[in-house]
């Protein structure tokens, strides 16, 4: 009987996997050098696909369901070993579990600053960090150009890669859209929609779908921020000059009311009061002379085209040579002219960003959109 039982233990006559991990995408069934007994019962779970390899080759590949190992229901595998119709000894052969789940809430970010032209601020350093989320949709092509033929592997083996594939192609996107630093937090939705987009093909040379990717924050450098800070007090304030005067009377009050008293202290009150207004004068001096400047900047404006500060009067960049007429969309209802890019019709108020349901779950889908990315159902 002892020996009966060691025999009866080389033969494997259960194959299946139950994942207790979050973040496990392969799994190699342990055989050991065991064979796998002709009928063998094979379960493979709702998001899992079991994979036989023979001597390196991928060979069958089995969907979630429950199967009778036979040489009807592995085809290429009994080709492989020239196994003859109703074989039923055992046999020696390497299985892979994939998960096919979804891996969700996967996070990106730039290690480096992102350089982009502003028509603004001129030169700008970006930093944008966001999550995204993916799934395994070809367990072979998976398999032969990522996995090898290691025990496991998880995402944290693949993340550095899809991480450094997400800022590459959104550092060119955020470039190619030419939206002002102070307003890409308008953009976001549309920014996320069209990284997605542009990441799907660069996800299936993998043999991945990426299923969703979202930009949390665009962020400036602090030297801008803090520019924008001052410039965003100075527009609470209002009037410079009035708000000079203010603090140049406050500035003589404290110190006339300087604490040393008497006679001297009164002198050195008097004296700095007058040396303070005479700074002030000057800097009143200074303020009207830089007037004209002023009037003069605000007569520049961005080329619509490559972003080079132009005179606003000009006709053409002197950069790029293009018309600095700001390219124009015709309204989808009224046909009106409205600018490039614009949700809405100034005219007649129509939106201009059309969606559409997917027929199976009722997503919201781009109106270009081919496939489902929630439920995979393909879109007329």
């Amino acid at each position: 009987m002892g020996l009966f039982n060691f025999i009866k233990s080389q033969f494997i006559e259960v194959i299946e996997w139950t994942d207790s991990s979050t973040n496990t995408m392969v799994y190699r069934f342990p055989v050991d050098g065991n064979e796998i007994k002709m009928g063998a019962q094979l379960t493979v779970r709702e998001s899992q696909t079991a994979v036989f390899v023979n001597e390196g080759t991928i060979a069958d590949v089995f969907t979630p369901g429950k199967y009778t190992l036979s040489t009807e229901n592995m085809p290429i595998l009994t080709k492989l070993k020239s196994w003859k119709y109703g074989f039923d000894s055992p046999f020696k052969a390497e299985v892979y579990f994939v998960n096919t789940k979804q891996f969700t809430d996967q996070k990106w970010g730039t290690s480096n600053p992102i350089m982009m032209r502003d028509a603004e601020f001129g030169m700008l350093r970006l930093r944008a960090f966001g999550i995204y989320s993916y799934r395994v949709s070809d367990a072979t092509k998976f398999l032969k150009e990522i996995f090898g033929t290691s025990a496991s592997y998880d995402t944290s083996s693949i993340e550095g890669q899809l991480k450094k594939t997400i800022v590459s192609g959104l550092s060119d996107m955020f470039g190619e859209a030419k939206i002002p630093a102070l307003d890409l937090a308008m953009y976001y939705d549309e920014l996320s929609e069209q990284g997605k987009k542009k990441m799907i093909p660069k996800f299936e040379n993998y043999g991945f779908q990426i299923t969703s990717l979202l930009i949390e924050n665009i962020s400036l450098p602090e030297e801008v921020e803090k520019v924008m800070d001052k410039r965003t007090s100075m527009g609470v304030l209002g009037n410079l000059n009035d708000y000079a005067k203010y603090q140049a009377a406050e500035a003589m009050r404290d110190a006339a009311q300087n604490p040393n008293g008497g006679l001297a202290g009164a002198g050195v009150g008097l004296g700095a009061g007058a040396a303070l207004g005479g700074a002030m004068t000057e800097l009143f001096k200074e303020s009207n002379k830089n007037e004209p400047k002023i009037e003069t900047v605000s007569e520049k404006i961005a080329c619509p085209h490559c972003a080079a500060i132009v005179d606003k009067k000009a006709k053409f960049c002197p950069e790029c040579g293009k018309t600095m007429e700001e390219p124009k969309d015709k309204c989808i209802k009224c046909s009106a002219d409205i600018k490039k890019g614009a949700k809405f019709c100034a005219e007649c108020g129509a939106p201009q960003v059309l969606e559409k349901e997917c027929p199976n779950c009722s997503y919201k889908l781009s109106l270009d959109s081919k496939f489902c990315p929630e439920c995979g159902t393909k879109v007329d």
